[in-house]
C-alpha cells in the first residue's frame, strides 16, 4: 500500500540531509529504503506492541512500530498513521546501528 515518508521532526530531516557528504553510503541506503516504505508502507517488520519500547511510546506517542533492516545492519524505525483516511502516512523515527538497535530492544 503506497504512502507518503515524512520525518518525525525537524531535527532528523536536517541529520538525514547533512548524512550526504558525512557518510554517504548510509545516507544512500536510506534513501532506498525510504523510497520502499513509499511505495508499501508495510514493506518493513511489524513489532508486537508489547514489545515496543516504552521510550518510543512515550516520545512519539505511537501504537506500531516498524523495523526497515538497513545494510550493515543498520535499522530504520518508523510508525504508521491515517490521519485523514484518504493518506497513509509513514514517520520516520530514527536509524540506527545493530548495537543501538540491541540496547534499545534490550537484546
Amino acid at each position: 500500500m503506497e504512502g507518503k515518508v515524512i520525518f518525525s521532526d525537524k531535527r532528523l530531516k536536517e541529520a538525514f540531509e547533512e548524512l550526504e557528504e558525512r557518510d554517504s553510503k548510509l545516507y544512500n541506503h536510506i534513501k532506498r529504503a525510504l523510497s520502499e516504505i513509499k511505495k508499501n508502507v508495510f514493506c518493513g517488520r511489524n513489532v508486537k506492541k508489547s514489545l515496543i519500547p516504552i521510550s518510543l511510546i512515550q516520545k512519539y506517542r505511537l501504537n506500531n512500530l516498524w523495523i526497515y533492516n538497513l545494510p550493515e545492519s543498520w535499522r530504520l524505525l518508523y510508525s504508521i498513521t491515517s490521519p485523514d483516511k484518504i493518506e497513509i502516512l509513514a514517520i520516520i523515527l530514527k536509524w540506527m546501528n545493530h548495537k543501538d538497535y540491541e540496547k534499545l530492544f534490550k537484546f
